[in-house]
C-alpha cells in the first residue's frame, strides 16, 4: 500500500465534528477566533455559564494543530525547570508547574463529563536520554521536582530501559506517570459537540479578516469582519495559535510557526507492539531537534518530529516521510521492513522565549505559545480565559510575563529564517 498523505487520526473520526451554525447574528457577547482546543474549550465554558458566544474557524473545526498532533497530554513545559527557575524565580515556577499538572486534570474532567470517546488514558510519558550527559541531569531534575513541587518522577537507568522501550540506543530515561494519551481528532470533535450542546454558535469555513475596536455610548466593543459578514462582540478571544493571520497583527508578529511532521505505520502484530512500548507510554527524546513517538490504539507506531522547520506544505510533508522513517528505524531496527501507511504535517505555535503566554493584547484576550504541549495547555487556557470574562480571579501564572515579538524572518507570515533556526538546534544537539 502506498503512503497516504493523510492525517491518520482523521481516518478514525466517523462523522463531521459538529454542524456549523446558520446565519451570523448581529451580536455576540464573546467572539472567538479559532476552533481548536483553546477556542472550543473557551466556548464550552462560556456557553455553560450563559454567555452568548460565536466561534469562527477559517477551515473545519479542529483543522489545525488540534487534530494533527501526536495525541500526547503532557505535564511540564517545553523548557527544563532549572532554566525556568533562573528566569522567573522559584515561587512563580511553582505556580507554573502546578498549572501544568492542572491542565491534565482539566482534559480528563472534560472527557469524562462530556463522555468523549477519544481513548484517553493516563499511561504516563517517558523521556529518553540521547547522551550520557542528558541522563546525568535527570536525577537532579527529578530531585528538584520532588523537593519544589512534590511531584514524583522515576529515573530508569540504561540497564532497566528495556522494561519501558524496545530500543537499545538510549542512555536511560525518566518517567512521569501523570501524563496521558488520547486520539486528538476525536477529542477536538468531542469538544466541538460539547460546546454546541452548551449553546455556543460555531461557524466553520468562516475566516476572520479583520477586527476593529468600536466605542458606542462609552461601551467598548469590537466589529469582527468575516468572510460571511460582520458581527459586533463585547469581548474577543484569539485562539488561532500557529495559524494566526494578519487580521490580528499584534499577536501574529509574536508567533513563530514551526512545522512538525508525523508518520504512522501499518498495524503491528500485538507481540511486536508490546516489545516496542511495553507500557504504552508517550515517548520523546532529549534532543532540541527531537523525535516523539507512541503506539496508536490500534497498534500502529506513530513517529513524529521536526523533519522540516517550515510550516506544512505538500513538499515538506513528502520530504518528511523518508526522514522520519529513517529516524524511526534508528530507534527501532525491528521496524525496518514495516510499511508506512500515513504521513502528515502540522504547525505548532512557538514564541521567542519558548513559553506559553496569555492575557490581553490590543484589548483582546489571547493564549498562545504551547510549543507541543497544546492538547492539555490549550484546553486549560481556553477555560481560564472564559473564566476571566465571567469575572473569575486571574490565577494564570503566565499572564504578565514578558512577551517579546519574534524577529523578522521567524514570525508568522514571514518565516524565511526558520531553516537557520533548525540548523542552530542541530548544532546544539551535536555539542550538548
Amino acid at each position: 500500500m502506498p503512503i497516504r498523505e493523510k492525517n491518520y487520526w482523521l481516518e478514525t473520526v466517523a462523522t463531521s465534528p459538529a454542524p456549523s451554525a446558520g446565519d451570523l447574528p448581529d451580536y455576540a457577547d464573546v467572539a472567538i477566533v479559532g476552533a481548536g482546543y483553546c477556542g472550543l474549550s473557551a466556548a464550552r465554558t462560556l456557553a455553560k455559564r450563559g454567555v452568548k458566544v460565536a466561534v469562527f474557524e477559517a477551515e473545519t473545526f479542529g483543522w489545525g494543530a488540534s487534530s494533527r498532533n501526536g495525541g500526547m497530554v503532557l505535564t511540564g513545559m517545553k523548557l527544563p525547570v532549572p532554566t525556568l527557575i533562573k528566569r522567573y524565580g522559584r515561587e512563580a515556577v511553582r505556580k507554573m508547574y502546578a498549572a501544568s499538572l492542572a491542565t491534565i486534570d482539566c482534559v480528563e474532567h472534560i472527557v469524562r463529563e462530556e463522555n468523549i470517546d477519544c481513548n484517553f488514558s493516563r499511561c504516563g510519558h517517558l523521556e529518553v536520554a540521547c547522551k550520557q550527559a542528558h541522563f546525568d541531569g535527570y536525577e537532579e531534575s527529578a530531585a528538584l521536582l520532588q523537593r519544589e513541587f512534590s511531584h514524583k518522577m522515576r529515573i530508569v537507568p540504561r540497564r532497566e530501559l528495556r522494561g519501558e522501550i524496545g530500543s537499545d540506543i538510549y542512555f536511560g530515561g525518566m518517567v512521569d506517570e501523570s501524563s496521558a494519551g488520547l486520539n486528538p481528532a476525536r477529542y477536538v470533535a468531542g469538544l466541538a459537540l460539547a460546546a454546541l450542546r452548551a449553546g455556543a454558535c460555531l461557524y466553520d469555513h468562516t475566516r476572520v479578516t479583520s477586527v476593529e475596536p468600536e466605542r458606542n455610548k462609552n461601551a467598548h466593543k469590537f466589529r469582527v469582519h468575516t468572510s460571511r459578514g460582520v458581527i459586533t462582540a463585547r469581548e474577543i478571544i484569539l485562539a488561532s495559535g500557529a495559524y494566526t493571520t494578519g487580521a490580528t497583527p499584534a499577536l501574529r508578529k509574536k508567533i513563530i510557526p514551526i512545522g512538525s511532521y508525523i508518520i504512522a505505520t501499518e498495524t503491528l502484530p500485538a507481540d511486536l507492539a508490546r516489545e516496542l512500548s511495553p507500557r504504552n507510554r508517550m515517548i520523546y527524546d532529549s534532543k532540541h531537534f527531537l523525535y516523539y513517538y507512541r503506539l496508536t490504539p490500534d497498534n500502529r507506531m506513530l513517529f513524529g518530529g521536526r523533519a522540516a522547520f517550515f510550516p506544512e506544505t505538500e513538499n515538506t510533508v513528502r520530504r518528511s516521510a523518508e526522514i522520519l522513517r529513517l529516524g524511526m528505524i534508528g530507534v527501532y531496527p525491528q521496524l525496518r521492513d514495516t510499511k508506512i501507511e500515513f504521513v502528515w504535517g502540522g504547525t505548532l505555535d512557538f514564541t521567542l522565549d519558548v513559553m506559553p503566554h496569555a492575557g490581553k493584547i490590543d484589548g483582546m484576550y489571547f493564549a498562545a505559545g504551547f510549543a507541543g504541549h497544546g492538547v492539555a495547555a490549550a484546553t486549560w487556557f481556553g477555560a481560564k480565559l472564559a473564566g476571566l470574562i465571567c469575572g473569575d480571579p486571574n490565577d494564570m501564572p503566565f499572564d504578565g510575563i514578558k512577551f517579546l515579538a519574534a524577529p523578522p524572518g521567524l514570525r508568522s507570515g514571514n518565516t524565511w529564517a526558520l531553516p537557520l533556526a533548525g540548523a542552530w538546534y542541530k548544532i546544539l544537539d551535536f555539542f550538548m
